[in-house]
């Protein structure tokens, strides 16, 4: 499998054509200055609205073996907790800046996302646990908002006369922005609730610390 991967790498053209000068002859009208963006979001939306369905699909099969995990936790060290209170709103800020810089340089939602998973994984690895108000409807409803807000964007272009995920030019950005902004809480909260192996606890209270040595 190695050799025939290095000979198709090998093979490849010094010059292959790609689709960069249709899409750069076409960024007008994606709503967006960003290459990337334009091609995910908008010309092949289907793509991107597909890996949110795959993405969700991971999480509801997780989620159907069963409740997360009840494990006896010690209380992290001072460093964590310390690094946790100075990193996560960084982290916070960072994967907000992300998810606006995308639409003119790299960045985006599954790139917001995936910064803003590594804030919730701190918490998570610092004690903090979903509870009763984080493990209900609220919990569904986030996880299920991007791809639902991906969804209703390309129906509304249907009722409008256009077909599905085609975006008039002069909201294309707008709408972009909100389709991206949903799927950043989507995407962040879907890979932090993979992490905890299972459905949230909900007699688990948010905030709870684990038992220390000495209690123990």
């Amino acid at each position: 499998m190695g050799a025939g991967l290095a000979y198709a790498v090998l093979k490849l053209p010094a010059e292959a054509p790609g689709l960069s000068k249709t899409v750069a002859d076409n960024i007008d009208m994606s709503g967006v200055d960003n290459p990337v963006t334009a091609v995910v979001v908008n010309f092949r939306g289907y793509d991107t609205l597909l890996e949110m369905a795959v993405l969700l699909l991971a999480l509801l099969v997780v989620w159907s073996l069963g409740s997360e995990p009840q494990r006896r936790e010690l209380a992290p060290g001072e460093v964590l907790v310390y690094l946790t209170g100075l990193l996560v709103p960084l982290l916070i800020l960072v994967a907000g800046y992300l998810l606006w810089v995308g639409a003119v340089a790299p960045g985006g939602a599954f790139q917001a996302g995936s910064v803003l998973a590594a804030a919730g994984l701190l918490l998570v690895l610092s004690g903090w646990r979903f509870g009763a108000r984080f493990s209900g409807l609220s919990l569904r409803i986030t996880v299920v908002g991007g791809l639902a807000v991906f969804v209703l964007a390309g129906l509304a272009m249907m009722l409008h006369g256009g077909r599905f995920l085609e975006y008039p030019i002069a909201y294309a950005g707008a709408l972009i922005l909100v389709i991206e902004a949903a799927a950043t809480l989507s995407i962040g909260l879907i890979l932090v609730a993979l992490f905890l192996g299972g459905r949230p606890s909900p007699d688990q209270s948010p905030g709870s610390r684990p038992e220390s040595r000495a209690e123990k």
